[in-house]
């Protein structure tokens, strides 16, 4: 290497920003401060003294300055707002209307900048603590002296300034005014964004912080809002297939947004999406942005119990005839009534319901009034059915509880490893890795490269095969089949062994309901104090009135 000859390159580094440069024994410049390599070099053949022979020479002069190279001067607001967008394209592919992204979700984005006063309103938060001057040509001041109402507003576009099209005849409104500032007045050191010190720090009374977990809260109430075919549950399971995005967010903010500092608490995630906690998020969210009644829950929409306890029916491998018993307990308790399943978070009794939970709880109710899960019953109506299809092998078989038992557990088991296995392997360190300063950049960025180097090394040795590519999503996780003899369908399989007639009337053969303690079982193959625990969580957020002299504790919650 010969430093004089590097002498003569001064063009800074562009990851330390450093000039100082040695050559290596290929000829190209590297940086001695953080050891970064260009790539700058032409080919010189020298037909004198070393004849046929390709000499690698650096192509001198000052390397041109990249455009934006030190990034646009963004919000965090703006950074949610890309997620969002990202988020309802992922919904958008997953089957959901336009309308939701184009509508629903955009109009509850824009109430929130207005209620938090980021945006659409006289002073937003942003020009209270830097001089700065908005462009009066892309500002409307009927739009933010009147301040309109949001949601009636459904003739806007999508979200401006994320990637969507706009018609050049047709004026629209920006949700984030233009604004002008000096590079001096709006350099962060301590973070990529504008603001992002002062909104980590930032803890007013009364103004809800946005945080990645509650964009999910804004995709659900959207959902819930144009009544779609998603629950909470497929939501939060879509996600952790990356489905939709949200540990990662980040990595689809534009090149120009750059990620550093106080970013890095404030869009980094580093555990999964719990359903309690982004439950209490909707809510939170819904309260926040004083949103209306949300529209009827009927019997044709998919969040109806009835619907949704069909739904779930299929998807455990249940008789088709429990349907019935379904909707006879979704009509005896009232939880199917139009009242009872309205959102409507600013009522004076703030009503919230988990549809997918609550219709669980009803198959679980199902469960226990034809079969008591007492670990007995179900056992002793198991060894009828089982004779009875012996005996019987022409007829339309009985449901076998032991047999159904044995099928799911397997192939639980099976989904459950599949999923611990996943999650094991998820790489929580993104592509674009996430630095506190610039000083720490090169640094972050040198390890990077190290741990994607190890990987691919160790993935040719460990794992030849080539990549699987991600499969499409399903509201369904398990396909019963009749040809399949492991995993046989139960749908088609009578309730007769269960049931009896009395009068002109189908009855239950188990007289009880609730579990008693003063006959202990033998034995433990199958313990039904989850289910208890549902049934009890569920009908206590549902009004549904237990008897508390009549409940009864089990063995298994006493041991």
């Amino acid at each position: 290497m010969d430093l004089e000859e590097a002498r003569e390159f001064r063009e800074r580094c562009s990851q330390c920003a450093a000039v100082s440069w040695g050559l290596t024994d290929e000829g190209k410049y590297y940086c001695t401060s953080c050891h970064n390599v260009t790539e700058r070099s032409r080919e010189v053949i020298d037909t004198g003294a070393i004849p046929n022979t390709k000499i690698q020479a650096i192509n001198r002069g000052l390397k041109r300055k990249r455009k934006l190279e030190k990034g646009w001067d963004w919000y965090v607001c703006e950074g949610f707002q890309h997620i969002l967008y990202q988020q309802a394209e992922a919904l958008q592919s997953l089957g959901v209307g336009p309308e939701l992204k184009n509508e629903v979700l955009h109009n509850f984005w824009k109430r929130y900048l207005q209620k938090s006063k980021q945006a659409y309103c006289k002073n937003p938060v942003y020009t209270s603590r830097r001089k700065t001057t908005v462009l009066e040509d892309n500002l409307s001041h009927s739009d933010w002296e009147s301040e309109p109402e949001l949601l009636s507003d459904m003739s806007c576009l999508s979200f401006a300034e994320s990637g969507a099209e706009s018609q050049p005849d047709v004026r629209t409104p920006k949700p984030f005014p233009i604004i002008k500032a000096s590079h001096s007045e709006t350099t962060s050191v301590c973070s990529g964004s504008l603001d992002g010190v002062e909104y980590s720090l930032r803890k007013e009374k009364g103004v809800m912080k946005m945080s990645v977990p509650r964009t999910l809260a804004f995709c659900y109430l959207s959902l819930l809002w144009q009544r779609e075919t998603i629950t909470l549950s497929d939501l939060l399971r879509f996600v952790e297939e990356e489905h939709i995005p949200y540990i990662h967010a980040f990595q689809h903010f534009p090149e120009e947004m750059k990620l550093y500092g106080r970013d890095k608490g404030i869009f980094a995630i580093e555990s999964w999406p719990n359903y309690e906690v982004i439950f209490k998020k909707i809510i939170e969210v819904a309260t926040f942005l004083d949103l209306p009644r949300f529209p009827d829950i009927t019997e044709n929409c998919y969040l109806h119990p009835n619907i949704l306890c069909m739904k779930y029916l299929m998807e455990v491998n249940l008789p088709d005839e429990m349907h019935n018993v379904t909707c006879l307990v979704v009509k005896s308790t009232g939880i199917g009534e139009v009242d009872f399943l309205r959102f409507d978070p600013i009522a004076k009794k703030a009503k919230t319901v988990k549809y997918d939970v609550q219709a669980v709880a009803v198959i679980v109710v199902a469960l226990k009034l034809l079969f008591l899960l007492d670990d007995n019953l179900e056992w002793s109506l198991s060894n009828i059915a089982k004779k009875y299809n012996e005996k019987n092998k022409e007829d339309k078989p009985w449901f076998d509880f032991r047999k159904w038992y044995q099928v799911m557990k397997k192939a639980i088991d099976e989904k459950k490893q599949k999923w611990e296995e996943a999650r094991a392997k998820f790489l929580w360190k993104g592509e674009k890795p996430l630095y506190y300063s610039a000083i720490d950049r090169p640094v972050v960025y040198k390890r990077r490269e190290m741990v994607v180097s190890l990987q691919k090394q160790f993935s040719t040795l460990v794992d030849s095969a080539p990549n699987v590519e991600k499969k499409k999503p399903s509201s369904f996780q398990f396909n019963w089949t009749e040809e399949d003899s492991e995993r046989p369908c139960f749908h088609g399989h009578s309730l007769q062994g269960v049931l009896q007639q009395k009068g002109q009337s189908l009855t239950t053969k188990n007289s009880l309901y609730w579990l008693s303690t003063q006959k202990f079982c033998k034995r433990r193959p199958f313990s039904p104090s989850l289910c208890w625990e549902v049934c009890v969580h569920q009908a206590e957020l549902s009004d549904f009135q237990i008897p508390r002299h009549q409940k009864m504790q089990s063995r298994w919650e006493t041991e």
